[in-house]
């Protein structure tokens, strides 16, 4: 199953049913999957770690040592779930000695020429479309997903089953199953279609619907918001999950939408 034009150094582990097409580079501390496929002209580096029954698209680099100048050789490594796709020129980075990885999950879609930096965390299901750029240390939760030409800064967190705008700025905090939209990038709403999608209950969706009016709509402050919330509104997973979130936030949460503010507004 691998073109004979193809390098793969003896010391990489390359489970049964891998297909590797031709000019293929794969290098000695690597591990790929069975089942996996892999294109033409990928360079797959030192420390990375391919689940099963992926498929890697022609022009992808995965497990180049970090862009970051405090980065000084340690061994880290990238590693990819099953059943995920990364398209064309697809760029990811291994990580540094702040968390010794970078992380995609299973069933992920990394679309064409999309760059992960070093030491992110990218859940399972995620989909990222053409030329999103990811800085370090970023944290995405399952289920979410990020429109094309978007640029996400290092250590934001982006919560699960939330939806970004193409063409945004991420610079704050995206809280879980929101839509983030507009420049500056703001709450634009519940996700609610894409929460319909993955099965989420009516009632369990205006439960949803009622945290964020609470923080959004009625007026508080976030910690009179939180209070609120936590005092006022029926208890729930989401519900926990959410106050939890912007708790612990370290960039802040993005804002609701204000005509005429800026980023620094």
């Amino acid at each position: 199953m691998t073109h004979p034009y193809t390098y793969i150094d003896p010391n990489a582990r390359i489970a049964p049913n891998v297909k590797i097409d031709p000019f293929t580079v794969i290098h000695g501390d690597v591990q790929v999957g069975e089942g996996t496929w892999i294109g033409s002209n990928v360079t797959i580096m030192d420390g990375t770690r391919i689940g099963k029954n992926c498929r890697i698209f022609p022009g992808a680099v995965l497990g180049a040592i970090p862009q970051d100048l405090k980065f000084s050789g340690e061994k880290t490594t990238v590693e990819i779930g099953d059943n995920t796709t990364i398209r064309e020129f697809v760029t990811i980075n291994r990580g540094t000695d702040d968390r010794g990885k970078t992380k995609v999950g299973s069933n992920c879609l990394i679309m064409a020429y999309s760059h992960i930096a070093h030491d992110c965390n990218i859940g399972n299901h995620c989909i990222m479309s053409n030329s999103v750029q990811v800085a370090g240390h970023v944290t995405m939760g399952d289920w979410a997903v990020v429109g094309g030409v978007s640029a996400v800064h290092q250590f934001v967190n982006i919560g699960q089953h939330s939806f970004v705008a193409g063409g945004s700025l991420v610079s704050k905090d995206v809280p879980p199953y929101i839509k983030a939209v507009r420049n500056p990038l703001s709450y634009g709403g519940v996700n609610s279609v894409g929460l319909k999608r993955r099965g989420f209950p009516l009632q369990q969706i205006n439960g949803i619907l009622d945290v964020y009016r609470t923080i959004y709509n009625k007026g508080f402050n976030t910690s009179q918001a939180l209070e609120f919330i936590e005092e006022e509104l029926p208890a729930s997973d989401e519900r926990d999950e959410i106050v939890t979130f912007i708790r612990e936030s370290g960039r802040g949460i993005i804002k609701r939408f204000i005509k005429g503010a800026t980023e620094e507004d």
